[in-house]
């Protein structure tokens, strides 16, 4: 496994051109063979993903896609012919719709596989891909539940013995300026590190639709796949869909050991409309030795909007999102100077790279220690208790259901009520 900044280049490579210096764009591999991509989920992440990938490798070309309706799989794919021309290979019996249509484009093969779906569907997206020997970029986060989690470390330890890559969707870890930042405190710029405050306060990310917009006929299941952002089962609430990428970043300075135990207070302000998530969390992590990690969270119109990270340590501090560049003040003042790289691109070349050059790169287990610890804030701010890591890696709280049918019912859990909601 790679944990934290091991694997990746040092920010030497990084600054020779912005992005991670892997011979991403292997134009003299003269008579590479193409590496087939199969993308799992079309809307705007996916899309992106796809053309990432198509941009990473001369020899990339997509082959097969994915989705819950064609009319979507084909505005993707206009999009990606724009982008990628000829390198868009997907002929009509290719685009395949409905919730088994990942197990066709894995079987339809593929070298790589993109996954881009709701997160409820990746921890099976991502088993089948890697039982079928498939590369696979897995967008975050990786599960919606502890049984989710414990899947992926599993699916991660297949690919390990595979021989195959896992490259995580937390791109944070992929960024010139955020990566050198990291280096400067893991090399002692500011001590050791004894509390971190992240902020992620946004808008709604996919507002929920009132019911009565609900076309007749429509499915229970239907209906909250298309309004995913606002059921549980389908993104995790926002603190494990959104402000997860913060978290990751709190895990990362933590070398991604786990905390001791975690409170946290969240609710929800403004009528969810039919849906099952929270607005607003914040979550007190405790570490070892009394050192603390705070995230707060928000997706509320009106309010005031902040993405930021406050690192304090013994010899000083690091802001990162309050100005133009991340800083260090102390004892060892500095400043990020280098160039920026795009850092959703660096995913992809990094990816690609090791592909061509044997050298599997395997996220799984930091993506998945980062993804438990939103899961982990979001079970306390569910129940009003403190929860311990052990704990939350051994919950039984299963959210995605183990029987899913497109036009089946599936009744919406009231929201959670903290004190009388049960930890399971």
């Amino acid at each position: 496994m790679r944990h934290s900044l091991q694997g990746l280049p040092g920010r030497r490579d990084l600054l020779k051109t912005g992005t991670l210096a892997f011979p991403a764009i292997l134009s003299a591999a003269q008579g590479a063979r193409p590496l087939k991509v199969g993308l799992v989920g079309c809307g705007g992440r996916g899309t992106g993903a796809a053309a990432q990938a198509l941009k990473a490798d001369d020899y990339s070309e997509l082959v097969a896609v994915a989705d819950i309706e064609m009319e979507r799989i084909d505005a993707s794919l206009a999009r990606l012919q724009k982008a990628a021309g000829v390198k868009v290979k997907v002929e009509p019996d290719r685009k395949f719709i409905g919730l088994d249509a990942y197990r066709k484009v894995i079987d339809s093969g593929v070298d790589v596989v993109l996954l881009a779906t709701p997160p409820g569907f990746r921890p099976t997206h991502l088993r089948y891909a890697v039982e079928a020997g498939k590369n696979v970029f897995c967008e975050k986060p990786i599960a919606v539940d502890a049984p989710g989690v414990r899947s992926v470390l599993e699916t991660a330890d297949i690919a390990a013995k595979k021989g195959l890559s896992l490259v995580a969707g937390f791109c944070w870890r992929y960024s010139s300026h955020i990566r050198a930042t990291f280096e400067q405190m893991a090399g002692g710029s500011i001590g050791d590190i004894v509390a971190y405050y992240a902020t992620y306060y946004t808008s709604p990310v996919k507002p929920m639709p009132p019911e009565s917009t609900r076309p007749a006929g429509m499915s229970d299941v239907e209906w909250q796949i298309r309004n995913w952002y606002n059921f549980q089962w389908l993104c995790g609430d926002g603190i494990v869909e959104q402000a997860v990428h913060s978290i990751d970043k709190i895990a990362w300075a933590f070398k991604d050991a786990p905390p001791v135990s975690c409170v946290a207070v969240g609710g929800r302000q403004i009528p969810a409309h039919g849906g099952n998530i929270f607005d607003h969390f914040e979550v007190n992590y405790l570490y070892p030795d009394n050192k603390r990690a705070m995230l707060a969270c928000r997706q509320i119109e009106g309010c005031y909007n902040e993405n930021a990270d406050y690192i304090l340590g013994t010899k000083g501090t690091c802001t990162i999102g309050r100005g133009p560049v991340p800083r260090i003040e102390g004892q060892n003042k500095w400043t990020y100077e280098g160039p920026r790289n795009d850092m959703y691109q660096a995913e992809h070349d990094a990816l690609f790279a090791s592909i061509r050059k044997g050298q599997p790169i395997n996220d799984g287990k930091w993506m998945a220690t980062s993804t438990m610890l939103a899961i982990m804030g979001r079970m306390a701010a569910y129940t009003g208790q403190q929860i311990t890591w052990e704990q939350a890696m051994n919950s039984q709280e299963k959210l995605f259901p183990d029987q899913l049918e497109w036009n089946g019912s599936l009744p919406v859990p009231p929201l959670p009520l903290p004190g009388k909601t049960k930890f399971l």
